[in-house]
């Protein structure tokens, strides 16, 4: 019988639900292994899953996607990775008939960039694939057998058929270029820790509201179910005894239908079966029976433990007491869940873990956007501000990138006018740009306070709420112009997400600091802090380059700025990752004014002249004082490491291109 040593384990999707149990039990049972999970956190994520794990020496977490090839190939040359766990996929049946491209996507793009990844790099001994029982499709009814390893493969969903996909590459990749892999075939897993898109998880969580629940068709259908500790311990075996190039069932012969599973559920809730079941639509396809031989596996040692009355027990207790561990998961709960399948989704933090666990690390800048004919396309962005700068060019963004967009027709402070924005548009993610700055600049704020704290501030707060009322992100353009270099922050030292607003000289200001203080209280909301905005168009008066080449004069004073060419796509990933919180959204560093209009004279008009003036003297023709500032932007650096510095981007984004177009 093989018998393998592993010493650095790259276990992918290790956020979700089967990977936290296996990662969590590696880390606890082999102190010699080095564990490095990662993870995008997608909306059936949470790093909460691996808390067990947390402290542990030998455990690193990683954030990032499986089709990041600079990412995965980074990992495996600077970890010395020798073996990879891949269980990172899209797994929910019903996602798959709404969102079939996510599937083939994720499923089987993410897994041909991990296999030429262990063949460019050349140091894996181990490549454990995790698969389905679904790719065999439907077994019969009165079939006594299961399906054996060698049976055909006959998936009947999208997500089956992409698992299939996966493995065809896989075995591929094991034949063309010898790479050591084994592949694996699981039946229905159940436990603590499972996203309740699932059917047991969502039963629980429904009785424990004393909910109906929802069973499709008959509830004939049959499912064979193992006990979440039971299949880890299935991979620990396959780890160090499974044979190269062989593929392993995971399973039980003890089988049960849908509505039994139900009534169980029933049972431990004391809820009367008749009355708390509730039949609804199947599926565009569900099949009758999924059954597998797992002999092979029992030979290498493994069986099930946890009996099927002990396993619910627990799984059901876990939840009645982690009732929150998802937050709000009502979307989850309905009959036939459409959850959204975010490129990092849900980012659910608890203090620790990713302090030390991650560095910055190459990622995949560029991003697949196609349209399938047919299909419900996985996002539609809602956009109010339609007639702002941010707002135009957020529109022409998603143009040129293929992604289905509405401009918002309601005023902000009109929560009526919202809510039929809302149910018209259907949107996934929600983008503020709209707000009161002034006419031509902040000025007119001072005279006009009112007109500016109901935009500004009872308008966004009316906007966020209607946002939460819906489970929406929204993406809120909000202001560095709130802070001040002060004896705490002199120049050379940026202000950081948290630090508290130190700026009130104009009134705009105060209304930007206001309400970002209280959209704090709302978790649906992504404030980005823009300062200072600047684009490759310099006929747009609205350009901060284009105000000061036609001022008379002008201060020199350094600070941060938002090169929006580069940044607005960047916003438009972060909804696709549904971050949320706080972000200094400035490319890092800072510039003078001097200094750009230094570049200015260099790239754009060689005979252009300025005149400095001082603060003093700026303050005598203007009606309220300026914000200068410096924006820590580690926060965004870390999360996009491709990020350039404020020089480097005026020059890439602003100058370089416009010199080309001058120089004609």
């Amino acid at each position: 019988m093989t018998s393998y040593t592993p010493k650095n384990i790259l276990i992918t999707g290790a956020a979700g639900f089967i990977a936290c149990h296996v990662a969590n039990r590696l880390t606890r049972n082999f102190k010699e292994y080095n564990i490095v999970v990662l993870d995008k956190l997608d909306y059936c994520s949470n790093l909460k899953n691996l808390l067990p794990s947390k402290s542990a020496p030998n455990f690193k977490f990683v954030k990032g996607d499986i089709a990041s090839a600079d990412l995965v190939n980074h990992l495996l040359i600077t970890e010395s990775i020798d073996t990879i766990m891949h269980f990172a996929a899209q797994t929910h049946v019903d996602n798959s008939f709404g969102n079939s491209f996510e599937f083939t996507k994720n499923n089987i793009y993410g897994t041909h960039v991990l296999l030429e990844a262990c063949k460019v790099t050349g140091q894996i001994r181990r490549f454990i694939h995790v698969s389905t029982d679904e790719v065999y499709g439907e077994t019969d009814e009165d079939a006594v057998v299961g399906n054996h390893e060698a049976s055909q493969l006959l998936p009947t969903n999208p997500y089956s058929a992409t698992k299939a996909g996966a493995e065809m590459l896989v075995m591929a990749y094991g034949r063309s270029y010898g790479l050591p892999v084994i592949t694996t075939r699981g039946n229905n897993v159940y436990g603590p820790n499972q996203f309740p898109e699932k059917l047991i998880p969502k039963f629980i969580l429904l009785a424990m509201a004393g909910k109906p629940l929802p069973i499709h068709g008959d509830g004939c259908n049959v499912r064979s179910y193992l006990y979440c500790e039971d299949v880890a311990e299935a991979f620990e075996v396959i780890l160090h005894k499974g044979e190269v190039g062989h593929v392993y069932n995971i399973g039980t012969k003890k089988e049960r239908r849908v509505i039994d599973v139900a009534k169980d559920i029933c049972n431990l809730f004391s809820m009367d079966p008749e009355t708390s079941i509730q039949f609804v639509e199947n599926r565009p396809f569900n099949d009758q029976r999924y059954f597998l031989d797992d002999q092979k596996l029992k030979n290498l040692g493994w069986s099930e433990r946890t009996s099927w009355e002990e396993g619910l027990k627990r799984t059901m207790e876990w939840y009645v007491n982690n009732p929150d561990w998802w937050g709000d998961v009502s979307g989850a709960l309905l009959p036939h869940p459409r959850m959204l399948m975010m490129a990092g989704g849900v980012e659910r933090h608890y203090d620790g873990l990713e302090e030390g666990g991650t560095s910055p690390l190459p990622s995949d800048s560029g991003q697949t956007n196609m349209a399938v004919p047919g299909e419900k396309p996985p996002f539609k962005f809602l956009i109010y501000g339609k007639t702002g700068w941010i707002g135009g060019l957020l529109g022409n963004l998603c143009k040129m990138q293929g992604i289905p967009f509405e401009y918002g027709r309601g005023r902000l402070e009109d929560r009526s006018q919202l809510l039929a924005d809302i149910a018209s548009v259907k949107p996934t993610h929600v983008f503020n740009s709209a707000g009161v700055t002034g006419r031509p600049n902040v000025d007119w704020c001072e005279s006009h306070k009112t007109e500016t704290i109901r935009t500004n501030v009872a308008g966004t707060l009316t906007l966020a709420d209607v946002c939460r009322e819906h489970g929406l992100l929204m993406m809120n353009f909000a202001t560095g112009c709130i802070f001040e270099y002060d004896a705490s922050h002199p120049e050379g030292s940026g202000f950081k997400e948290e630090d508290k607003p130190n700026f009130t000289g104009s009134f705009y200001s105060k209304t930007k600091a206001m309400v970002e203080e209280l959209l704090k209280e709302y978790d649906n909301v992504c404030t980005l802090r823009v300062r200072m905005p600047i684009s490759s168009d310099l006929n747009n008066p609205r350009n901060f380059i284009t105000k000061i080449s036609r001022y008379s004069k002008v201060v020199n004073i350094p600070n941060s700025m938002t090169v929006l060419d580069e940044l607005l796509p960047i916003s438009i990933e972060m909804a696709k990752r549904n971050l949320r919180g706080i972000w200094n959204f400035t490319n890092p560093g800072v510039v003078s004014h001097n200094e750009i209009l230094e570049m200015y004279k260099s790239y754009i008009d060689p005979d252009f002249q300025w005149v400095n003036f001082t603060l003093e003297e700026q303050a005598q023709v203007i009606v309220a004082p300026r914000s200068n500032n410096e924006m820590d932007a580690t926060k965004l650096k870390n999360e996009f490491p491709d990020l350039l510095s404020i020089k480097d981007s005026l020059v890439k984004y602003v100058f370089e291109p416009n010199k080309k177009d001058i120089t004609k």
